[in-house]
């Protein structure tokens, strides 16, 4: 046994790029996209890829350089995620929802070479690129249109979308990683800082999370997938290369619109979907919403869903799963896996069990909760706090030009994820907070999660933050942020509703309503502006009532 080692037959690198390749000949006819009236088969999908992968191949984009893209959700943002990674370098997609400062810092930083701009965002772009610094040479530009939005423009570009497809090579040979390790994908994390941290992911890493990501939701051949989740968050949690492995239809959607959302799932008998928590919130919260005529299967994540908005969206059809991943990761390292049992329990109890992001999944090695102090696991006893941690394939290479901040967030053999967790006695894992979002009150540690959830039973309220506002005899005390529904909420009736509902220490001593709560550009409520807010309203004059 110890005269066998690998060899040229069974050490081929493993990239998800062959997703595509394999679907051009299992599913040729099958219908890949469709975009309005645009439809692609998953033959005609592989060949405008390799015609494209061809066009940036002869600009002169070499293996290792990085290539940009500002695009919603349309083909052409489906199709660069094979496209680019097909010539050797590496994909770069930009938030949307990122101002010109942010890009401008952005853009430099990667060393982008040729960026891919949707008509739409071209303005936004150019606004980016006069700010970049002095001596900075600014990328190529390939300009993206389509039906939806007017071709012409005053603003200099070097080439079209369609005109670097339709002259490209279709018998392109595309270039194979030398090393599954080499870098694939360079996603931003969320964070509106001047210093982006800017995680890089390699070919081993996206393949492992795409077919887990597949194994994990039980995606079998054939899906209609509904793209309400953005491309460019995390590369839509694998799912573009994941389409391509089960031979699914793409449904692009330009932009979220709620009555477009359900037209489209009747219209296409569509069976998947991913989304923030918010997005089930607007779905399950529609006036005009009715149930739907069969069941679709929603991934949420990137927040924990409150019961309440988890009660109201499976009424509907929805069929929500919980999961659990970060933008290190590039998709879900942990699902709330549903157990037969809790079938029998009532539809509140359901709910609150699907808040847990619960176990690791099939392709992760170990997900685990350690005290932030002794740096050991925690008792899983649903009670002791500590950081959640994870070990496996899909983990990142590491920040870009950052080897400090990747040091401490990849050290002792795990990635540290910031987030604040406990397991339960069966294992399942639930966050509770981020470490930097703990409440301290009395020597009492507060759960900003736990407080939510709480308020979210509250019919009145549509979202709800808590964070920590000075106390002067507790140290802090909970702070509720909320927007609520047209009726008024007064701040007594909420305080009072939670007194009902939690320990003494855990009720928000301020209660603060807003027409909307602040959100960053994925979406997420922007707690670290609400803490300024709080903070500026100065301490309380603290007492021990």
């Amino acid at each position: 046994m110890d005269l066998l080692k690998p060899n040229p037959a069974n050490s081929c690198p493993l990239t998800p790029l062959t997703f595509l390749e394999r679907a051009a000949t299992a599913y040729a006819e099958s219908t890949s996209i469709i975009y309005n009236a645009t439809t692609y088969t998953w033959s005609q999908t592989n060949r405008r890829c390799l015609q494209l992968a061809s066009s940036i191949a002869s600009l002169g984009i070499k293996r290792g350089r990085v290539v940009s893209v500002v695009a919603p959700n349309t083909p052409a943002m489906y199709e660069l995620h094979f496209a680019v990674p097909m010539t050797g370098a590496v994909l770069n997609a930009i938030n949307t929802r990122l101002d010109a400062r942010m890009i401008s810092v952005l853009l430099p930083h990667c060393e982008s070479k040729l960026v891919f701009v949707d008509k739409l965002f071209l303005p936004l772009l150019v606004q980016a690129i006069a700010m970049f610094p002095a001596g900075t040479k600014p990328p190529a530009l390939v300009l993206i249109t389509d039906d939806e939005v007017s071709s012409s423009t005053t603003v200099n570009f070097h080439h079209t979308y369609e005109d670097l497809v339709k002259r490209g090579n279709p018998d392109f040979t595309w270039v194979r990683p030398d090393s599954e390790w080499d870098p694939m994908v360079l996603n931003y994390t969320s964070g509106t800082t001047s210093s982006p941290k800017g995680v890089v992911h390699s070919h081993r890493s996206i393949f492992i999370i795409t077919v887990d990501s597949l194994l994990t939701w039980s995606v079998k051949r054939h899906p209609v997938y509904l793209w309400t989740l953005p491309m460019f968050h995390a590369n839509g949690w694998s799912f573009p290369w994941g389409m391509a492995a089960v031979g699914g239809t793409n449904i692009c959607l330009r932009k979220f619109d709620v009555a477009l959302v359900y037209d489209l799932i009747n219209r296409y008998d569509v069976t998947h979907m991913c989304g923030a928590p918010v997005v089930l919130n607007m779905l399950s919260n529609f006036p005009n919403a009715k149930p739907l005529k069969n069941p679709v299967q929603f991934l949420t994540g990137g927040a924990t869903p409150p019961a309440a908005i988890l009660l109201r969206a499976e009424s509907l059809g929805f069929v929500v799963t919980h999961e659990y991943g970060l933008t290190e990761t590039d998709g879900m390292v942990a699902t709330c896996a549903w157990k037969p049992e809790w079938d029998k329990l009532t539809a509140l109890d359901r709910a609150k069990l699907k808040t847990r992001q619960g176990v690791r999944t099939a392709g992760v090695t170990e997900v685990e909760v350690v005290d932030t102090h002794s740096g050991e696991l925690v008792k899983r006893d649903g009670l002791s706090l500590g950081e959640v941690v994870v070990k496996g394939g899909c983990v990142m290479l590491g920040y870009l030009k950052d080897k400090e901040t990747t040091s401490e967030c990849i050290r002792d053999g795990w990635l540290h994820t910031g987030d604040v967790g406990v397991i339960h006695s069966d294992g399942y894992l639930e966050i509770k907070d981020r470490l930097k979002d703990v409440i301290i009150s009395g020597g009492e540690n507060v759960c900003s999660l736990e407080v939510e959830e709480v308020l979210y039973m509250n019919d009145g309220v549509v979202e709800a933050a808590v964070v920590a506002r000075p106390d002067e005899f507790w140290g802090e005390t909970p702070c509720a942020f909320l927007s609520v529904s047209g009726e008024v909420v007064e701040e007594k009736e909420i305080v009072e509703f939670c007194r009902e509902r939690l320990p003494h220490y855990m009720v928000p001593k301020t209660v603060v309503v807003m027409e909307e709560l602040p959100k960053n550009s994925t979406g997420k409520i922007q707690k670290g502006l609400l803490r300024e807010i709080a903070k500026s309203m100065g301490s309380l004059s603290g007492n021990a009532n």
